[in-house]
């Protein structure tokens, strides 16, 4: 995943150029409701879709926690106080303190733990179907903003759409051994499952329907989505779920201890006993949010990064089990009894993942087109010896090139391999899991492959008008109005994918499956357990057939045993 160039960065820069969107997507009527929650009364506003002018709520900057400042501080956050009077919820509220690493800036608060809704009706015969997203970036940027989640396309359906915000970065993530500090990690995951708890507590409010709730994330939102498919906290909170282009079985899934606290506190200045946890969360609970952002996005050394390990705080096994605690010990010991089993899945990725790498590929291409070793899992790495190590190198290189001398490979070559080794074979893993312990609930692939050379952003902005692809996130401009889209013809391939893509995740939350009149006459049918990998492949067409990346899996799964794939 590529250090330099995050999406959220990519997309604030580049709005920077169009400013004048702002106001075609931020249409609204003037009028405002008011809604009572558990905590308190709320105002929201009425809103008109960017396409066809239809009406719908909105409330956003609900406090669905208290702000997570001082004391709480890299802890779990506590559920938010009730207040008195009528909340001002019209407008969105600060993204999380992170680090944008294209203008050398940090930006957003501390004070970040804010919901939205948005809603079609506020009132219907029956309660409408909640999808809840969670957003990407690494667990090192984003936020729950209408530059990028914009819901115009989910409006057009009779569902009610949440996003949210949770600390991401050292704010998010740092994890301390000692128990008496309260602080074991994990606390932006831990943020997603209170504001879970909040939509089921107060969805109803909204004319949701607390019996129907949907989850659904891309990248590191899918893996999130998938911790809380495996954690007992959030047991009973959502009933259906799909995972974009992640899952917790990617290898960025979960983070290992290389002193990260250490190396942060020092960076920032620290100068005494490193190995005195109580006195090193002193010192960063009382340093400027600012200062703990910017000096967290740096502490990542050119070796890590030339290793893929890139992330220095994300999600982590906890090192005692409190009462709050998501991940008490690794995903592969949770798949087999999480209580998500019986839950409905959507799962898969776009076509060409791998192009998200292209310019921290390029940045030290030399190197990285050469290191072939790096493309083993470290996890796999770790658990041999030299000649094994020799020995998988020599497979790789068969398979993929016939050359088991093989010195080099080209750029796309590389980018291929990224595809597979950073998300393509976690979902695989994933669905081994699915079909080994949940053979009897409907899990369904897909495989994102709309290549258009306009509406791409994410492959625009990564990489250039010249390269073509389907890169990783590429489909989030067909879910949601950002401040890079233009309105297409309505008889364009990108509006009918728009519509296919929001019809079958619509269709999905409401009833299970995510058959629809927008993709008929074709029919997406569920993985059968001892069958092959049959995915929709949404392209200009719909297709139903063999996942073509399934021929590679057999190489990387043969890198583990079956105890250590899923």
């Amino acid at each position: 995943m590529d250090l330099h160039l995050s999406f959220s960065d990519k997309f604030k820069l580049s709005a920077k150029t169009i400013g004048h969107k702002v106001v075609q997507y931020r249409l609204s009527t003037g009028r405002s409701k008011q809604l009572d929650t558990k905590c308190g009364k709320v105002k929201g506003m009425e809103r008109k879709t960017y396409y066809d002018g239809e009406s719908y709520y909105s409330f956003e900057g609900i406090p669905y926690a208290q702000p997570p400042l001082g004391e709480l501080r890299f802890r779990a956050p506590q559920p938010a106080k009730n207040w008195e009077g009528v909340r001002d919820c019209t407008y969105a509220r600060s993204q999380p303190m992170q680090k944008n690493s294209i203008m050398n800036i940090v930006e957003g608060s501390e004070n970040c733990l804010y919901l939205n809704v948005y809603v079609k009706q506020l009132e219907t015969p029956r309660k409408l179907p909640v999808m809840v997203w969670i957003y990407g970036g690494g667990f090192q940027f984003g936020g729950a903003t209408r530059d990028i989640y914009a819901p115009d396309y989910f409006m057009k359906h009779d569902v009610l759409l949440v996003t949210f915000n949770y600390r991401v970065g050292a704010l998010g993530f740092l994890s301390l051994k000692d128990r008496d500090l309260q602080v074991p990690g994990n606390a932006g995951l831990k943020d997603q499952v209170l504001a879970l708890r909040w939509v089921h507590d107060n969805i109803a409010s909204f004319n949701g329907d607390v019996d129907n709730i949907t989850l659904m994330g891309e990248s590191a939102g899918a893996a999130s989505s998938h911790i809380m498919m495996l954690t007992e906290q959030t047991r009973g909170l959502f009933h259906r779920v799909i995972l974009q282009s992640g899952s917790a079985l990617c290898e960025w899934g979960t983070h290992t201890d290389r002193n990260w606290v250490q190396r942060l506190a020092k960076r920032m200045g620290y100068k005494a006993d490193e190995a005195d946890e109580k006195q090193l969360l002193q010192f960063l609970r009382n340093a400027p949010a600012t200062q703990l952002a910017h000096c967290g996005s740096a502490i990542v050394t050119q070796e890590e990064q030339r290793n893929y390990q890139i992330i220095a705080f994300g999600p982590v096994i906890e090192p005692y089990v409190g009462e709050d605690c998501v991940i008490p010990r690794p995903h592969l010991e949770q798949l087999a009894s999480a209580w998500s089993n019986e839950l409905p899945l959507i799962i898969g990725g776009t076509s060409f993942e791998g192009l998200f790498s292209y310019q921290s590929t390029l940045h030290d291409r030399e190197h990285m087109l050469s290191a072939f070793e790096a493309i083993i899992p470290p996890s796999v790495r770790d658990a041999i010896d030299a000649d094994e190590l020799a020995e998988q190198l020599r497979r790789l290189k068969l398979a993929y090139f016939d050359d088991a001398d093989r010195a080099k490979m080209e750029l796309f070559e590389c980018l291929r391999l990224l595809s597979v080794k950073h998300f393509w074979h976690g979902i695989h893993r994933s669905l081994l899991a699915r079909l080994a312990y949940a053979p009897a609930t409907p899990t369904y692939l897909y495989r994102f492959d709309m290549d258009s050379p306009h509406f791409n952003h994410f492959r625009i902005l990564n990489c250039g008008r010249n390269v073509r692809g389907v890169c990783h996130a590429d489909d989030v401009s067909y879910m949601f109005y950002t401040l890079l889209s233009s309105k297409l013809d309505r008889a364009s391939l990108e509006y009918r994918t728009i519509e296919r893509l929001i019809g079958m995740w619509t269709s999905f939350a409401t009833t299970g499956d995510p058959n629809c009149k927008q993709i008929e006459p074709t029919k997406w049918e569920p993985l059968r357990p001892g069958g092959s990998e049959l995915c929709l492949n949404i392209g200009e067409e719909l297709e139903f057939k063999p996942l073509p990346e399934s021929k590679e899996f057999v190489l990387w799964d043969s890198f583990y045993t079956r105890e250590t794939l899923y």
